[in-house]
């Protein structure tokens, strides 16, 4: 308690731009949920490079300044909820990925935001599992069924498919009856191979471009030149669909010339998304894979290891027991 009663919470905050060393543990006073918010007692947190991103920049997307707290993937506890909330109780186990792209502060035990940004946590998945999943499966999800529809049959090219999102792409794209092709070091061939990917090239041995040919959607997760280099995959009236913020070598116009559909995906709050990737785990569908779990105090060495671009599948922080 604070000297004035108020609850208070441990929490990694940034007071300034800079990098993984900006991020400290403080105390500060626990949120209260307003009306249809939920109070959500956070057991892990996932990390992903919004969040580094974000710490370099010193700014979200809404132009939110420090000090903040980072964090958008939450696995926890409901503790309380707020009026007129009537899809949870306290004792729920939840997952979610609230208020994105504005400040959720994951980071914390704590966190409050609208009920609709959670769902049930799967069957049999523990609170990291949990923690590993909304950010990377709804932007997987959002993207592949949400904008680009798959359907059965179709050639999916989906790039850094070892990575958190990727591997997730991988296999919700199997679950839609695509043949999936995807690009990762070849020291992570059988990991693919394992969730299913159909063919897998190690872009550091062989040109991805010249190897890959009559595509119907290229899920970028990389940007630089590899919008560009993915248009020579995809056959006409494909999709080339980025996740990342667009800039002037994403080839826009290039992709209508060619008749290609070429788009960005921003992900967003979904519930129904959270659902449809809870089924997909509970039916033994989906799996996530989390690389390295650090506590909450080492959210730094967590960063550093992210920015290194080598981890297999997902970062997740521990928070509560």
């Amino acid at each position: 308690m604070s000297e004035t009663g108020t609850p208070q919470m441990r929490a990694v905050s940034q007071d300034t731009a800079g990098g993984p060393e900006v991020l400290k543990v403080i105390t500060t006073d626990r949120p209260v949920p307003g009306p249809t918010e939920i109070l959500v007692r956070v057991h892990a947190a996932g990390v992903n490079p919004a969040d580094w991103k974000t710490r370099t920049a010193g700014r979200f997307h809404n132009g939110s300044e420090p000090p903040f707290t980072l964090g958008f993937d939450v696995s926890g506890v409901v503790e309380a909820v707020g009026l007129g909330v009537t899809l949870f109780a306290p004792g729920d186990k939840v997952f979610g990925m609230p208020r994105f792209p504005h400040p959720a502060g994951a980071y914390a035990e704590y966190v409050t935001a609208p009920a609709r940004h959670f769902a049930h946590l799967p069957t049999g998945l523990d609170h990291i599992q949990g923690a590993a999943l909304p950010l990377a499966s709804l932007t997987a999800w959002q993207a592949l069924v949400d904008t680009a529809q798959v359907q059965p049959g179709a050639r999916v090219l989906i790039h850094a498919a070892a990575g958190g999102v990727g591997h997730l792409a991988v296999q919700i794209a199997k679950s839609r009856g695509a043949y999936v092709i995807g690009t990762a070091r070849r020291s992570k061939h059988d990991f693919l191979r394992g969730l299913g990917a159909d063919e897998v090239i190690d872009y550091t041995e062989q040109d991805f471009a010249t190897a890959v040919r009559d595509v119907d959607l290229v899920l970028d997760t990389i940007a630089g030149d590899y919008g560009a280099r993915s248009l020579r995959t995809l056959r006409p009236g494909g999709s080339l669909i980025s996740i990342l913020p667009l800039d002037d070598t994403f080839p826009a116009d290039r992709a209508r010339e060619a008749g290609i559909r070429a788009a960005f995906v921003l992900v967003e709050p979904d519930r129904a998304g959270l659902q449809a990737v809870a089924e997909l785990v509970n039916t033994g569908k989906l799996q996530v894979n989390v690389d390295t779990v650090f506590p909450l105090e080492d959210a730094a060495k967590a960063h550093a290891l992210g920015e290194t671009g080598r981890t297999t599948g997902k970062i997740v922080l521990t928070v509560a027991p």
